[in-house]
């Protein structure tokens, strides 16, 4: 039961907060990447996982941080955004990365195109009073990766080891 729990409400759910967190603020705080450590944590702990898998997702942890990493240095994604994305990868392991990557690469894509075209027109006054929305209007202004992220892993979810392994218990 503790496995479904992890792997159905606190995985998804800390994913949500994030996406969140970085709509409204552009920033993803570090506690929520502690609380995804933690969590997966419990979560091998729960469904009893093999030490050679666990290294697995440490392994594909490692690559997430490595891929994010670079992407903050060159400038392309927040440095909240690399630790999420790191933190996934290690939640997902080495044979859900790849799809994982993919579909948050595509809903990136999205995100993108969505708000650089709505930034050509203009934010209607009644949502003037909403300080995110200005932020996240503005044109000067970056893009919430967290969201595409968040959105690539609960995408991928439903097919990964993870899930297998939570819904076997």
């Amino acid at each position: 039961m503790a496995a479904e729990i992890f792997v159905l409400a606190v995985f998804p759910l800390l994913l949500a907060v994030a996406a969140g967190w970085d709509v409204a603020s552009f920033t993803i705080p570090n506690t929520i990447s502690v609380a995804l450590l933690t969590a997966f944590t419990g979560f091998a702990l729960a469904v009893q996982m093999p030490f050679g898998d666990v290294g697995g997702h440490l392994l594909a942890g490692l690559i997430g941080f490595v891929v994010g990493f670079t992407l903050f240095a060159f400038g392309l994604i927040g440095g909240g955004d690399a630790k999420l994305f790191a933190c996934t990868a290690l939640w997902l392991g080495l044979p859900d990365l790849p799809a994982y990557a993919l579909f948050a690469s595509v809903a990136g894509g999205a995100l993108t195109v969505f708000l650089l075209l709505l930034r050509r027109f203009p934010l209607p006054p009644i949502f003037m009073r909403e300080v995110w929305l200005v932020r996240l209007h503005d044109a000067k202004s970056g893009i919430p990766y967290g969201v595409a992220l968040a959105l690539g892993a609960l995408l991928v979810l439903p097919q990964t080891e993870i899930f297998r392994l939570a819904l076997a218990r």
